[in-house]
């Protein structure tokens, strides 16, 4: 005797596209499709893009912006800032031979109370000191400290991803020792202010 077989239904039929929305301080550009059957199980997933993608700037591929979507109504899902960081492979490329990195892992609040991680990092053009290293991730904590706290959230995040923060912690730690390099490499939200 022969087996009945059921019909089996096609899942993908039964999903939409839906269009991701950065958020306002981005623009609230588009940054990406994505599918799902229903609005509500798009909520809490991530997606990164690069600056370059998002300005046409190519020059900034290097920097992932990452983003979490947090509401979707109609096509549209909206998505909030979670956090940013520096391709692995370009972080390669600054570490040279006969040179010294020195690292910091930071927790900042902004003026607005949001608690971020940040993780400068400083390239020097030769070999320096240990007293010296210690000098410069001393200023380096103490910059990043004072900025954050006359920050607004907005505003730090727009100055760590053009480079103006980076730019700012390279003109003031030069002096302890010769520096090549300055970068961010990553951030992330840790806190929101308590509504």
């Amino acid at each position: 005797m022969a087996r009945k077989t059921t019909r089996k239904v096609d899942r993908w039929k039964s999903k939409e596209w839906y269009q991701i929305v950065a958020p306002e301080m981005f623009g609230r550009s588009v940054i990406g499709e994505t599918f799902a059957d229903a609005p509500e199980k798009l909520i809490g997933r991530t997606i990164d893009v690069t600056v370059g993608e998002m300005t046409k700037e190519f020059s900034k591929q290097n920097v992932k912006l990452r983003f979490k979507i947090n509401e979707a109504s109609g096509n549209t899902a909206d998505t909030t800032f979670v956090g940013h960081r520096l391709a692995n492979d370009y972080i390669g490329s600054l570490v040279k031979r006969q040179t010294s990195r020195i690292d910091a892992n930071l927790e900042v609040y902004t003026k607005d109370g949001y608690r971020l991680r940040i993780k400068p990092t400083c390239f020097t053009t030769h070999r320096a000191k240990t007293s010296q290293i210690i000098g410069m991730r001393k200023k380096v904590e103490a910059l990043v400290f004072e900025r954050a706290r006359k920050l607004d959230f907005e505003k730090l995040i727009e100055e760590i991803v053009t480079g103006k923060f980076s730019a700012k912690i390279y003109r003031s730690v030069k002096q302890i020792y010769p520096l090549r390099r300055v970068e961010i490499l990553k951030t992330e939200i840790t806190g929101t202010p308590a509504a």
